[in-house]
Parts: structure tokens; sequence; C-alpha cells
């Protein structure tokens, strides 16, 4: 977690390098909220995923990618240099677990075979925003992007299948990483006390990779698609 927040704040450094004007006013603001987030399909998610070498492999496991769809909440502190465009640094939390049994087996007394599939994001972002009519208006529609770093855990834990012998075993594999990728967003804000509170409304899109480590890790796909997009409600407040 200390690499994942050094390397976040060194791109939200460079980004406010950037983007701050040399005689600007600057105006700090505080967005905190929650929502909801939900996975690429099966049809979009990257080659070697570990969700699609599940449901595909030979003695497939039987769950849904849609049930990984769930609830996140954010902190994001903003720095805006001018009425219409704005830097903000924040940080999220997801965390989901998803009931699986093999497809087509199940143990000698007739009851399922089940695991625990079970995925944990911690998304750092560093965000750009443009507001078009600046923060004067009553209704502020606001587009951006940046980076995210995310640090994230996968397990699936429970009865396995050995294949080649049919014997049923109780295992937990698990990985834990931090990957980078990129993150659009867009949104409003509207006023609710003159300039100093405020709703936002904004939907997001993040896309990552992760590595699981593959079959010498105990799962079937050596990618995890960590992409997805999210919808999010916040209350903000300017100092």
């Amino acid at each position: 977690m200390i690499r994942t927040f050094l390397r976040a704040a060194a791109v939200l450094g460079t980004v406010m390098l950037a983007a701050a004007p040399a005689s600007a006013q600057v105006v700090h603001s505080l967005n905190v909220g929650g929502g909801g987030f939900w996975p690429r399909g099966f049809d979009s998610r990257v080659d070697g995923d570990v969700l699609i070498e599940n449901l595909s492999a030979a003695d497939p496991l039987l769950f849904d990618i849609g049930k990984f769809r769930a609830g996140q909440v954010f902190g994001e502190w903003n720095v805006a240099f001018d009425s219409r465009v704005e830097v903000s640094g924040g940080i999220g939390y997801y965390q989901r677990t998803v009931n699986s049994v093999y497809r087509d087996l199940v143990n000698d007394n007739g009851f399922e075979i089940a695991q625990d599939l079970k995925l944990r994001m911690i998304p750092v972002t560093g965000i750009v925003r443009f507001l078009p009519v600046g923060r004067t208006s009553e209704f502020q529609p606001y587009v951006g992007g940046g980076l995210t770093v995310v640090n994230w855990r996968y397990s699936e834990a429970g009865e396995f299948v050995d294949t080649t012998d049919f014997s049923i075993f109780a295992a937990r594999y698990v990985e834990t990483s931090t990957d980078v990728g990129a993150v659009f967003v867009l949104g409003a804000r509207v006023p609710i006390d003159g300039d100093i509170y405020g709703l936002t409304l904004e939907y997001r899109h993040q896309w990552v990779t992760g590595d699981t480590g593959g079959i010498d890790n105990g799962f079937l796909g050596d990618k995890i698609d960590l992409s997805g997009g999210a919808f999010n409600v916040g209350f903000l407040i300017r100092f």
C-alpha cells in the first residue's frame, strides 16, 4: 500500500505542476460519497482472464460475472486553478464475494462442490477535469481523465477437483498486486448553498489488467481484468 500511495502522489504531483498557471488562484474542495461498480462482461474481458477461464474450462465453474457488481465508497481532494480546470487525487474501496460451484460435477454424497471467488480493489486516482461552463453556473458539467493505481486482491477458496483422478480437495489460492491503468470521468455538479456545498453525479470507467500468476499460483487464467464502469454520488465541500 505504501508504494501505491507514493506512485499515485507522484502522478498527481506531475499533473498539478503541468496544469497550474503561474499566477492562479487555487480553490480546494473535498468530495466524499459512494456508488456502484460493474465489471466488464464475458465478451469484452481480456484474453487469459481468470474468470473467463473458470467458466470455459473442461470442467467449468458455474457463476455469473455480473454478480461482481457491488457498492463502493470514495474520497477525493480537488484543486482548482481557475474556473474551468481542476486536478484531483482520490482513493476508493470495492469488495465483492461471488459463490460458484462446478457446473457438471458433484460430490459423492450428491452435494455441490462449492467455492468463493473474492475480489477487492483499492484504486488511487489522479484526474484532470475540464468544466466547460466553469464553477459559477447552477449546473456544472465536466469531463476528464487520468491515471489510476489499483491495489487488488483476488482469491478462490473452497473445494476443487483434481482432473487427473477426480479427487476433491480443499484449497485457497490468493494473489495480491498493484497495477496502473487509465480512467475516464464524465459528470456534473449541482451547487446546494452558493459556491460552498454541492452534489456530484459521476460516471467513470477504468481500464486495468493484473497478473494472477496462472497455473503456478493455482489459477486457470494468468490475467484478471479489473476494468469496468462505476456511477458515484458525492457530497462536495469547498474551502
